[in-house]
């Protein structure tokens, strides 16, 4: 076992690494070592030709939807043909060179830049891991915040999970969520002629800004002038830039300073919370984190309050109870001739989770990631927790906490679909349950950059909002919505929860995947729109869409520039098809809800 933290992050790099590796680029051949030796473990080898070697990595975990746990790695190289422990590092070192030599002598030098950017974030995320496992004090609180900043492993399936390309080593303690710190705003003074802004017709920009930052508490500000706040990392970018600087030898913008509430950084980095403040703020960053530079762009401000206006607009919200929609409902931001966004732009998001309502909500993230070393999953300590409680056995625990899930987290999402032609970008990070009482009793979705609507429900979107038509990137074919839909919500989400369950040996991982498939056989028998179609392809196609996130990084592509926003993504074997629990004689299932 790793003696170290450095040694336990540096594990961990190689395998979210190798596990993008296999799905992507190589799935190995498996491998088992002679019985006669006396070991019986699985193994799974990549040929290295560049190298001349071969690469052999020990599972110690298998999982059917989640990614493989992988113990010591080995390397054997021709002619000696004898096996020798590498260092994990090592190994993936001699894996990225492999990634560019398949792609052709031409095109790998042509990417050679990004082969070594690839490298440089690879390293740079192995480093935060290994600076938050440093600090890990042992606690793991249940608060909304507590949450956020506990996602010390990063992304469950990214080659560069922790990588923050843009924010400099003495900046992260400030501004990275793991380091727990608070910050107040940066405010300048700007000529309102320059401001744009949008909302609903029940929210009052100027009133969230009095929220923000009282009259009595501000600096006194001159006639013609309003407030713009700015993430303080924002600040000292935007101050680079000609056209602003302009501004401000005009006098028409001033810089001047921080005040008001400190707020945190939550696990997007660019969110903003304070438990004392019913709004969040959603800033853009000079930091490009997983695969994009953070910048929010104006067709996204725009979004947040068409869908705040869709829903107010219908009653799916109050038929459905247990989803919630966490809205971004009105923004601000500093208009520029000739441009479309100058930097400044800021989204207001609602914050369900002010004093007294902190444990209402965690992300899926949080509850599913992989724990510090000598500590359990949030998750296990939930269900555990739940079956000595109840007096259960751990395994039925986790079916009533799993079937409760669905029920918040799966049901009402293909309904808004089915319904409305709405889907959402449900990843296991933009979505947060209430498991306040234990079983989850509440699903909320967050993010302006995830909403898909149907080219099919087109007319009548339209006629509730007559905006959504004038914004780029909301509608699209089913045929897309579906693949996309598909890796959010079951891929990257609810298959996470299964994962996580299964590693820490709460209930067999086959027993939940027959549950998810019984439940969209349930949702295809009750439905009969486009979410009839997406509930029947899920378990009578073999293979499932997932984004491809070392391929995209490899090629140096930014997913929120690309066309579409659309990532590369490639085909995996669906664990849900065949994966059907056989009736007995006579028995007839009925849905329980």
């Amino acid at each position: 076992m790793p003696q170290s933290m450095r040694e336990i992050a540096e594990r961990a790099t190689f395998q979210s690494f190798a596990n993008c590796y296999r799905r992507e680029i190589d799935p190995g051949m498996p491998s088992q070592e002679r019985p006669e030796c006396g070991d019986r473990r699985s193994y799974v080898e990549w040929s290295c030709p560049m190298s001349a070697a071969t690469l052999r990595a020990e599972i110690e975990r298998e999982s059917l939807c989640g990614p493989l746990r992988f113990g010591r790695v080995f390397i054997c190289r021709a002619p000696e043909n004898a096996w020798h422990e590498i260092a994990p590092l090592r190994a993936l070192y001699l894996m990225v060179q492999e990634c560019y030599s398949g792609m052709g002598a031409a095109r790998a030098e042509t990417l050679r830049n990004e082969e070594v950017e690839l490298l440089g974030r690879i390293l740079a995320s192995y480093q935060c891991i290994a600076d938050s496992l440093q600090r890990f004090s042992g606690e793991a609180g249940r608060t909304f915040l507590d949450g956020e900043q506990s996602l010390m492993f990063g992304h469950w399936l990214h080659p560069t999970p922790k990588s923050r390309q843009g924010m400099a080593d003495w900046q992260q303690p400030a501004y990275a969520p793991e380091h727990h710190g608070r910050f107040q705003l940066t405010y300048f003074a700007v000529d309102a002629a320059l401001l744009r802004h949008g909302s609903t017709d029940e929210i009052c920009v100027s009133g969230i800004l009095e929220t923000l930052l009282p009259t009595a508490d501000r600096p006194t500000l001159r006639p013609g002038e309003t407030l713009l706040p700015l993430h303080p990392l924002q600040a000292e970018a935007v101050m680079l830039d000609p056209d602003i600087a302009e501004l401000a030898r005009q006098g028409r913008l001033r810089r001047l300073g921080s005040f008001g509430a400190e707020f945190s950084p939550t696990s997007s980095v660019r969110t903003l919370y304070s438990a004392e403040i019913p709004w969040m703020l959603k800033f853009s960053l000079p930091v490009r984190i997983t695969n994009s530079l953070r910048i929010n762009r104006m067709p996204e401000l725009k979004a947040g309050v068409a869908m705040s206006r869709l829903f107010a607009r219908t009653d799916f919200l109050a038929r459905h109870p247990c989803f919630r929609l966490i809205r971004d409902p009105a923004y601000l931001t500093l208009a520029l001739p000739g441009r479309i966004e100058s930097g400044f732009e800021v989204i207001f998001r609602e914050n369900p989770f002010t004093t007294g309502n902190e444990s209402k909500g965690i992300t899926i993230a949080a509850l599913t990631a992989d724990p510090p070393p000598c500590a359990r999953s949030r998750l296990d300590l939930l269900v555990r927790e739940h079956a000595a409680q109840q007096g259960l056995p751990v395994a039925s625990a986790s079916r009533q906490w799993f079937s409760a899930y669905l029920d918040c987290a799966l049901d009402p999402l293909v309904k808004l679909y089915d319904e409305l032609g709405v889907a959402l970008e449900a990843h296991q990070q933009n979505v947060l349950l209430d498991v306040s009482a234990g079983l989850p009793t509440a699903s909320y979705y967050r993010d302006n950059q995830g909403f898909y609507l149907s080219n099919a429900h087109r007319d009548r979107l339209v006629a509730l909002v007559p905006d959504t038509a004038e914004i780029g990137g909301l509608y699209f074919d089913d045929r897309v919505i579906q693949e996309r839909f598909a890796y959010y919500l079951i891929v990257n989400q609810i298959c996470s929860v299964i994962a996580r369950m299964g590693q820490d040996r709460l209930i067999d991982e086959e027993a939940l995947l027959i549950m998810l498939r019984e439940r969209l056989d349930d949702l295809a028998h009750e439905l009969g729109g486009v979410g009839r179609d997406f509930a029947i392809g899920l378990v009578e196609r073999p293979t499932v869409a997932a984004k491809a996130n070392l391929l995209t990084r490899m090629l140096g592509i930014d997913e929120l520039e690309a066309e579409d926003g659309r990532a590369i993504y490639v085909q995996l074997a669906n664990p849900l098809f065949g994966n059907r629990r056989p009736a007995r004689r006579g028995e007839a299932r009925v849905a329980s809800r």
